[in-house]
């Protein structure tokens, strides 16, 4: 395997000791399976604005703040300085965040260093020992998708009490270890209290969640993200707050999480009728 390039510092610096296989490429970073201290971990390597597929980012990097004033202002006038500050800035908002919400108790990846744009982390395992699928490729028994479901809602619920929206929460940034789920990919995370997009974000989090596992449950049944949202607005969520997914919504307000459920199920019942034209 070729070495890339971007983790030979690390090698070099003595936090990693050698690159085992790639693992994963998503629309940000590549991440790869290396051996550092005698163990197996992550490494995640981000990719330039160029190659990344993702684009839209106004959304979520809406009230992210940068600490150097002058950079501020060069980031806002897209200076060539600007240009890179905001790049590197980006990059480093998923290790912030990771540090951040691991303190508070939210079952993410541990991390171990982030350097020169690389991120090492811990290396999610799965039950037959090699690294952990993700809950998109995973058949579960009911009971056991149930108390997996409750387990990521719990989990939402402790981002939020620490002002974090994860911003792009799908079953297919969702790990399963043998104790459970851990959630994974932050780069879009957003700041709850300062970005005004934070709540209508949460909204589709949980829409995507409800929509991959509680397909029978009456919707009203499961406006999780409303609930949380009002508490934290409230100042009285906490970690481990009890949730039960019914609120009542204003009688002006259209439910967004119902709207969400029914569009993807649209969206599957198209793929479906087209897989089965293609056959």
């Amino acid at each position: 395997m070729r070495m890339p390039p971007r983790l030979v510092p690390l090698i070099e610096y003595g936090f990693i000791d050698r690159v085992v296989r790639p693992l994963m490429s998503g629309k940000e970073a590549q991440v790869y399976l290396v051996e550092s201290q005698g163990e197996l971990r992550a490494a995640k390597v981000y990719k330039s604005a160029n190659d990344r597929t993702f684009r839209n980012r106004s959304d979520y990097t809406e009230g992210r703040k940068v600490r150097n004033s002058r950079d501020q202002r060069a980031m806002g006038k897209r200076s060539r300085h600007g240009r890179q500050r905001d790049e590197a800035t980006w990059n480093a908002a998923e290790a912030d965040t990771i540090y951040k919400l691991d303190a508070a108790g939210v079952r993410v990846p541990k991390p171990y260093a982030f350097i020169e744009g690389v991120l090492v982390m811990e290396c999610i395992m799965g039950a037959d020992g090699g690294p952990a699928p993700r809950i998109a490729e995973c058949l579960m028994e009911r009971d056991h998708a149930d108390a997996v479901f409750e387990q990521l809602i719990r989990e939402v619920a402790k981002m939020l009490a620490v002002g974090v929206v994860h911003g792009d929460l799908s079953t297919f940034n969702v790990l399963l270890e043998e104790e459970g789920a851990v959630v994974i990919d932050f780069p879009q995370s957003i700041d709850a209290a300062r970005n005004q997009n934070a709540r209508r974000i949460l909204l589709r989090d949980i829409a995507n969640l409800t929509s991959h596992f509680k397909r029978s449950t009456p919707l009203n049944q499961l406006r999780y993200g409303y609930e949380m949202w009002d508490l934290y607005q409230r100042g009285e969520l906490r970690a481990d707050t009890p949730l039960t997914g019914r609120f009542d919504l204003p009688q002006h307000e259209v439910d967004a999480e119902h709207l969400l459920h029914e569009m993807r199920e649209i969206e599957e019942d198209e793929a479906i009728a087209n897989a089965i034209s293609d056959d």
